[in-house]
């Protein structure tokens, strides 16, 4: 090893050392837009749903039908696979921006990292690498907010479906009671007849 190769190795590794640390400075700056700007489109469209939800709950929800709660279920589905989508697009979009050249191979990684699938056909460059473990992450998240939505809408139909049918069953045994005391009070009236008619013959 000559002297001036010797003499070129510290700038080497300082130059190597320089781009890694810009690496992960821009790989930590698309991480954090991404991270923030996912946070305000899931509770943008989580506010927008829940009010929706309380203009539809509020109602007179005891009448709604049995289809009428399954179209309901419907359009809360579709909402919620909506915004996801969307959430996956924003992430695809960075990925057909820095690493991917077409619109396919990056909605489809978005899509596989953000469901948690991971196929690994389609991998990022090493320098953004990180990205997929962290819309992972963030896809757990914000499909645990969605779905949450979805199980309080569930359980609001199902307790109501439940408090119908305790109504219906208390009515019914208010009616039972009701033509149970109207019987014993039309046998007491005959008895009473009955005895009364029965006086008068021994007189």
């Amino acid at each position: 090893m000559t002297v001036a190769t010797l003499a070129l190795a510290p700038a080497a590794v300082l130059e190597v050392r320089s781009h890694c640390k810009t690496t992960m400075l821009h790989e930590a700056t698309a991480a954090v837009v991404l991270v923030l700007f996912t946070l305000c489109l899931q509770c943008a469209g989580a506010a927008v749903l829940i009010t929706w939800l309380r203009s539809v709950i509020s109602g007179d929800i005891h009448t709604l039908r049995t289809s009428s709660s399954a179209v309901l279920v419907m359009q809360t589905t579709v909402a919620v696979i909506i915004l996801q989508g969307l959430i996956i697009l924003v992430w695809a979009s960075c990925y057909r921006w820095l690493c991917f050249s077409s619109w396919e191979s990056a909605f489809y990684f978005s899509a596989s990292s953000y469901t948690t699938v991971g196929y690994g056909d389609v991998v990022l460059p090493a320098k953004w690498r990180l990205l997929g473990p962290l819309e992972s992450m963030v896809g757990v998240l914000m499909c645990g907010i969605s779905v949450s939505l979805l199980f309080v809408l569930v359980g609001r139909l199902v307790k109501t479906e439940d408090r119908g049918l305790l109504n219906q069953s208390q009515c019914d045994t208010a009616s039972h009671e009701r033509s149970i005391e109207k019987a014993t009070a039309l046998r007491k009236v005959d008895g009473e007849r009955w005895a009364g008619g029965s006086a008068v013959k021994l007189s």
